[in-house]
């Protein structure tokens, strides 16, 4: 891959962010908790940020055509900046009757971010020539996902250093930063559609995704996949590291690292057999979806530790097989400039679809047992491999005019 000014602005502004994104994570979850005394209370931060995401999504599309988009993604970054300023003003002094404050500045800075994480994806395209596509999906999927699993590490060692005001004035200065490289990007051309209405704005990526075939079965597998991917947060797997593995609390560390750690095998190999996976997208996906069912429903069946390490290492290589070769086909299924608003009405589903799948699989989970909800989970990943399997000559890489 040829490497361009773009990109590399594109990779590390948004790299900045996303290390930024967790520290402030990590410091926002321990004030709640410290403050309240109450996981509970902890624990409704991630559905704040995932019910504003879902909003975001919605009404991003209105923005698209009016702003560039290489402005609106720094402008969300500045936005995010200002928020954390705040955010660290807020925190002083903080106490248990006025912490709900955290929520509404959190909530604002997830709407940001419903709105630059599309827009993030949709920019790879236009910076980036159709036949380095995989290869750049795979090298922003490897930084992502390490950049990921550091920072919640480092994050914690941060927090023995720095009181929560400062780190989220220190997230400050690596939003700034990210802000200033985002503003260096080539401005793009895309398709205006101030002609439209606003009801039609928001509809244009969901008729776009109804009406391209490949792109609404990526719909229905996204629903699927989403839906059993709630089993992997932290609460549910906390529940099966102690219920059903029996094992003490450093194998829940453990089994999660292990998951990120595939996660990063699996974007590295795609970096290095891009060629390869290129012209067999539609098998990667295929593959990636059965291994993924096939080594969770073991991992339901597992009561040893040691093995439910290698398997949770195989699902996270497994979600990065066919997630990258499906962000090829997806920025190449449609005409460039519809891209923004297709990503917009899929991180729409993504995230509604997260958060009510995540309080049912938590219900499940107390209701049923947590073995239960990770057998529901690799029947949802093996009904995603059915889909792909009947529909395999749909997942190709079209070449698109520009």
């Amino acid at each position: 891959m040829n490497w361009n000014k773009n990109f590399t602005l594109l990779l590390i502004g948004q790299s900045l962010a996303n290390m930024g994104d967790v520290l402030y994570m990590v410091s926002v979850i321990s004030t709640i908790f410290v403050i309240t005394g109450s996981a509970t209370a902890a624990s409704f931060v991630p559905f704040t940020i995932t019910s504003s995401m879902f909003v975001s999504s919605l009404l991003t599309p209105l923005l698209i055509g009016k702003v560039n988009l290489k402005w609106l993604m720094a402008g969300t970054q500045i936005g995010k900046t200002l928020l954390l300023v705040i955010l660290g003003l807020v925190l002083i002094g903080l106490t248990a009757a006025d912490f709900y404050w955290i929520y509404l500045i959190i909530g604002l800075i997830a709407f940001l971010d419903g709105c630059a994480n599309p827009i993030s994806q949709t920019l790879i395209p236009h910076y980036v020539k159709p036949e380095d596509l995989v290869q750049a999906n795979g090298i922003t999927e490897t930084v992502t996902q390490t950049l990921q699993a550091l920072m919640w590490f480092i994050g914690s060692l941060f927090l023995l250093v720095l009181n929560p005001p400062l780190l989220v004035w220190l997230v400050g200065v690596l939003f700034a930063i990210s802000s200033g490289l985002l503003c260096l990007l080539d401005a793009v051309v895309h398709k205006t559609t101030e002609s439209k209405g606003k009801l039609e704005q928001i509809k244009e990526g969901w008729l776009t995704i109804a009406d391209t075939k490949v792109l609404r079965k990526i719909g229905w597998i996204n629903v699927y996949e989403t839906f059993a991917g709630t089993v992997w947060i932290a609460a549910i797997l906390l529940v099966f590291v102690s219920d059903a593995l029996h094992a003490a609390e450093k194998w829940w560390g453990f089994i999660n690292g292990a998951f990120f750690a595939g996660l990063i095998m699996g974007s590295i190999y795609c970096i290095k057999y891009f060629s390869f996976i290129e012209r067999k997208l539609g098998a990667f996906i295929l593959a990636g979806s059965f291994a993924g069912f096939l080594a969770t429903i073991l991992f339901s069946l597992n009561s040893v530790p040691a093995i439910a390490l290698v398997l949770s290492l195989i699902v996270g290589i497994s979600v990065q097989l066919k997630s990258i070769p499906q962000q090829t086909i997806i920025q190449t299924s449609v005409p460039i400039e519809r891209l923004a608003t297709v990503y917009t009405s899929l991180g729409a589903i993504g995230t509604g679809v997260f958060g009510i799948g995540s309080l049912v699989m938590g219900f499940l989970a107390d209701l049923l047992g947590v073995r239960f909800v990770f057998v529901i989970s690799g029947l949802l990943l093996m009904v995603v491999s059915v889909i792909v399997n009947k529909n395999n000559q749909l997942f190709i890489k079209k070449v698109m005019e520009q």
